[in-house]
């Protein structure tokens, strides 16, 4: 079962975490560390997380249960790249992608072992 968690949280690093991203990058970097559905179509969409690991991985430790999401999400904000899919049902390797910078998130997660392995939703923060 360890193997398997260690598994997980080394795929959700390497599909949701990368600190020097930019919006631009959509396309080389899941290129790069395809990401990819099982049966090798295009992911519709695919968030990544700009922080290191260890602040994302305190989400599950010190995040907050969210019963109507299922999920924890995180107790601070943090900067996400949204890469959505231009063409729907494309498949690799012509998975091209549009790519948005958003601050001021909440981020929702799946985790397991206090370890997060699944990417829920960014969650936008509203002043006032």
């Amino acid at each position: 079962m360890c193997l398997t968690i260690r598994h997980l949280d080394s795929t959700f690093r390497s599909q949701h975490i990368d600190t020097s991203m930019t919006a631009k990058d959509c396309d080389k970097v899941i290129k790069s560390k395809q990401i990819y559905n099982v049966d090798n179509s295009c992911k519709d969409t695919n968030t990544f997380i700009l922080d290191n690991p260890s602040e994302i991985k305190n989400i599950c430790v010190e995040g907050k249960f969210d019963e109507t999401l299922q999920m924890t999400k995180s107790h601070k904000m943090f900067k996400v790249v949204k890469c959505e899919l231009r063409k729907e049902g494309a498949r690799k390797p012509r998975c091209q992608y549009t790519g948005n910078l958003l601050t001021n998130r909440y981020v929702a997660v799946d985790c397991e072992n206090n370890l997060p392995v699944h990417f829920a939703r960014d969650i936008l923060v509203l002043d006032g």
